[in-house]
């Protein structure tokens, strides 16, 4: 599996303190060997980000994804709960 981001994400991602930043790491591979993993909640959105997935990451934290292909994601966002959906 292949992953990519987008100018939006990697902008967000420098602002992260650096633990969020080590625990995305860890779940993107996690989500790489197992995308179904109970510790990653990934499940389908809606309204601004909808045909896309989201990821837990630490606390309220989360990764706004797409699946491209068969073997392509694009993180295109990454934040708080409040900071992404409202």
């Amino acid at each position: 599996m292949e992953f990519t981001t987008n100018k939006k994400f990697n902008k967000r991602f420098k602002k992260l303190d650096y633990k969020i930043r080590e625990e995305f790491k860890r779940r993107r591979e996690i989500f790489r060997t197992d995308p179904k993993h109970p510790l990653l909640n990934v499940h389908k959105l809606h309204g601004e980000f909808t045909g896309m997935l989201s990821m837990n990451i630490k606390g309220d934290y989360r990764a706004v994804f797409d699946v491209i292909g068969r073997n392509t994601v694009i993180f295109v966002d990454i934040g708080t709960h409040t900071e992404l959906y409202e």
